[in-house]
């Protein structure tokens, strides 16, 4: 049986923006109230690894935190990698799209996608 209990203290944290963003595209996308939103990591991108942000359900190793009306998932394994970490939502002239302020990061591309730890 799966459970859906929430797990302590979220690892980590969103700005008013993005929530907003992110509660304005689930409503935009139509997704399932099945659905949570994912965050991870996983290899690739030009410094090594890159953020995975995605509506997905939930698996047995995801640990559930809530946000606003707003329900996460993350993998335990990649807890480690957002420990700390923002999620911020940019709508510039020049930049539009999240942003992943993390400050376990030891370096990051150009486009801010991707990280080394």
């Amino acid at each position: 049986m799966e459970t859906t209990e929430t797990v302590g203290t979220a690892p980590l944290s969103f700005t008013e923006t993005a929530l907003l963003e992110l509660h304005r595209l689930r409503t935009d996308l139509g997704e399932d109230t099945g659905q949570f939103l994912r965050i991870g990591v996983k290899g690739g991108g030009c410094s090594g690894m890159s953020y995975l942000l995605a509506f997905d359900q939930k698996e047995e190793n995801d640990n559930l935190y809530h946000f606003q009306n707003l329900n996460v998932i993350i993998n335990k394994a990649h807890v480690m990698y957002v420990l700390g970490m923002q999620v911020d939502w940019i709508n510039g002239l020049n930049n539009r799209g999240f942003v992943f302020e993390n400050p376990n990061a030891k370096t990051t591309c150009g486009c801010g996608e991707s990280f080394s730890v």
